[in-house]
């Protein structure tokens, strides 16, 4: 099997590897918001806010999952 095959294969496995967490992790978050809302309208704004942070932490690891990628496939 050649070097640039096996660059390849590893790119391909680290970010899809490292996108089902985030994925699966936002998903979750999403659908426990909207049950949390659902059952309590008035704290809609904090349950909100608190869905879009965790979201942008979850977002920021398959960042990191992409940049592993990247730095496999190019060195």
């Amino acid at each position: 099997m050649d070097t640039e095959a096996v660059k390849s294969l590893a790119t391909a496995i680290a970010i899809g590897v490292g996108a089902i967490g985030p994925a699966l992790g936002i998903g979750r978050l999403a659908a426990k918001a909207v049950e949390a809302i659902g059952r309590n309208p008035e704290a809609a704004p904090k349950v909100q806010t608190a869905m879009i942070l965790g979201m942008a932490f979850a977002e920021a690891i398959a960042i990191y999952a992409l940049v592993v990628a990247l730095i496999i496939k190019f060195i």
